[in-house]
C-alpha cells in the first residue's frame, strides 16, 4: 500500500472508533458532528434514521459497551465502502449482541466521514437480520428520510 492509503485507512479506523467510543458514552453531539456526513443514515430495525434522528434514537437505545473489530475496507478515491463487526454489551443486564456494520464512507472538508451505516444482527439461530421493526419504543423517522 501506499502513504495516502494507508493515511485514508488510519483516518477511517480513527473514525469508526469515535463511533464506538461515542456509543459507548452515549455523546449524540460527538455522533452527529464528528462521526456522520451531513446527509448521512444509520438503518437498522426496518428504517433509515438520518442524523437529525439521532437524539431520539440514541435515548431509545439501551447503554453499553460497543466493541467492534477492525473494519474491512475498500477505498475508491473520496468514497470507500466498509465491513465492522460489533459486540454489544448492555450495561443494565451485560446481555449480549453480536453483528456487523455495512458502510459506506465520504471524504469531506473535515475528514472521512459515515455517509451511511447499516446494522445487521446475528442470531443463535443462525439468521442475519436488521433487527425487530416492531419494538414500540424506538421512534419512528423524521419526515426529512422520505
Amino acid at each position: 500500500m501506499d502513504h495516502d492509503t494507508i493515511a485514508d485507512i488510519t483516518q477511517i479506523q480513527q473514525l469508526l472508533a469515535r463511533y464506538a467510543v461515542y456509543m459507548s458514552q452515549h455523546d449524540v453531539e460527538g455522533m452527529v458532528s464528528r462521526v456522520f456526513a451531513p446527509g448521512g443514515t444509520y438503518s437498522a430495525f426496518g428504517d433509515v434514521y438520518s442524523t437529525t434522528d439521532f437524539p431520539r434514537l440514541m435515548e431509545a437505545a439501551p447503554r453499553g459497551l460497543y466493541t467492534t473489530g477492525l473494519p474491512l475496507i475498500e477505498l475508491d478515491g473520496d468514497t470507500a465502502s466498509g465491513v465492522q463487526t460489533l459486540q454489544f454489551v448492555a450495561q443494565a443486564t451485560h446481555e449480549l449482541r453480536i453483528g456487523y456494520y455495512t458502510d459506506t464512507y465520504t471524504r469531506t472538508e473535515d475528514g472521512w466521514r459515515l455517509q451511511t451505516r447499516r446494522m445487521t444482527f446475528m442470531r443463535r439461530n443462525g439468521a442475519h437480520d436488521s433487527g425487530r421493526p416492531h419494538d414500540p419504543g424506538r421512534p419512528t423517522p423524521s419526515a426529512t428520510n422520505v
